[in-house]
């Protein structure tokens, strides 16, 4: 007879939860009917951390992607006027990405749809429960043990 593996319970834990978020923010953005791949989506939000537009060899790098992955993405949202290509003002041979209006206003209904998400997955959780959630879940993210 095998012991219980705590730590394959915990693995599988948090990969059913994972997808149980995904669901609900899924819903989500169908209830508010936004078409977007979460692959479209990541792309969408690391457009959005950068100041100035990046170049797609930016994105690449920064998603960990070929850049041929990124010319796709890019086509799809741009495709559905979430993002323009532009030329770099320096260097017209460069392209660069920049969001658009319905790009801004995409963002705002996705961070809405995993909040809307976490509150559903987290409305078992009294107040207490949820801040020492968050206190483990930013150690975990983190990598660094908490202070006491």
């Amino acid at each position: 007879m095998n012991a219980p593996d705590p730590d394959g319970l915990l693995a599988e834990q948090l990969l059913r939860l994972t997808r149980r978020l995904h669901r609900s923010q899924k819903r989500q953005l169908e209830s508010a009917d936004i078409a977007i791949t979460p692959a479209q989506s990541r792309l969408l939000r690391t457009v959005a951390h950068y100041e100035a537009p990046p170049r797609m060899t930016d994105l690449a790098a920064r998603l960990e992607v070929v850049p041929r992955a990124v010319t796709s993405l890019v086509d799809g949202l741009e495709a559905s006027g979430r993002v323009r290509r532009v030329p770099d003002p320096s260097n017209r041979r460069v392209i660069r990405i920049e969001l658009t209006d319905t790009g801004r206003a995409t963002l705002k209904s996705l961070r809405y749809a995993r909040r809307a998400a976490a509150e559903d997955i987290l409305s078992p959780l009294t107040t207490d429960q949820r801040e020492l959630l968050g206190g483990l879940l930013s150690t975990l993210v983190d990598g660094t043990p908490p202070r006491c």
